[in-house]
């Protein structure tokens, strides 16, 4: 009787692991906060080492800060290539402006616990989780919002690009993380909450078409 060899798993690529490993991370940052979280419960729920995790992320607060924000932009780059985010018929980057503030809204509360452990982590002092270094994903999703913008607006506009994306995302995940106190209840329902956020940004965008 001829004995059957275990078949050998296929050796995963670079991005499959570290695809995984962000992903065991949002979960474990999720759920246990980041002073909860251990590189060795990612590691495991990855499937893979700790070894081979600190070979993609120099630390802790690296890969928290990655596992936070990478999400963000890999929505607008889906979103991006999904629509004609570079159109020039005015009709048409309203309703994507509009479609694309929604859904970024929509993200921004799925993903809150995530966004409030980051407030949480710096407010408490772990200022290695949140601190001065750069985070790529973070960064690229500005620095993709800001393309969007220059294909949108054209040369010369009135207000940077790189500023304009940094201060509509940030009135977006303020209204969405301190809804409960910025809109107390009987003020207005959700939907002319979500209303006024996409009137608030698009005012703020339109500066530029002037």
């Amino acid at each position: 009787m001829e004995s059957t060899k275990p078949a050998r798993r296929k050796r995963r690529t670079s991005e499959e692991v570290t695809s995984r490993i962000l992903q065991a991370a949002e979960a474990e940052f999720r759920q246990c906060g980041y002073s909860g979280a251990t590189t060795a419960a990612i590691a495991r729920k990855a499937e893979t080492t700790e070894a081979q995790l600190f070979r993609m992320f120099s630390s802790k607060a690296a890969l928290f800060r990655e596992a936070v924000f990478r999400p963000l932009n890999d929505h607008l780059e889906r979103f991006s290539s999904s629509h004609a985010v570079g159109s020039t018929n005015k009709g048409t980057r309203r309703e994507n402006a509009e479609l694309y503030i929604t859904e970024l809204q929509r993200f921004l509360s799925e993903h809150s616990q995530l966004l409030l452990a980051v407030l949480t982590a710096s407010n408490y002092g772990q200022q290695d989780a949140t601190g001065s270094e750069a985070i790529d994903s973070l960064n690229a999703y500005f620095e993709k919002g800001a393309q969007v913008q220059e294909q949108r607006v054209g040369e010369k506009p009135r207000v940077d690009p790189r500023l304009m994306v940094r201060v509509s995302f940030g009135a977006v995940l303020a209204s969405v993380m301190f809804k409960d106190v910025l809109f107390p209840k009987g003020l207005a329902d959700d939907d002319d909450i979500n209303a006024a956020i996409i009137d608030f940004v698009l005012d703020g965008i339109s500066a530029n078409s002037e």
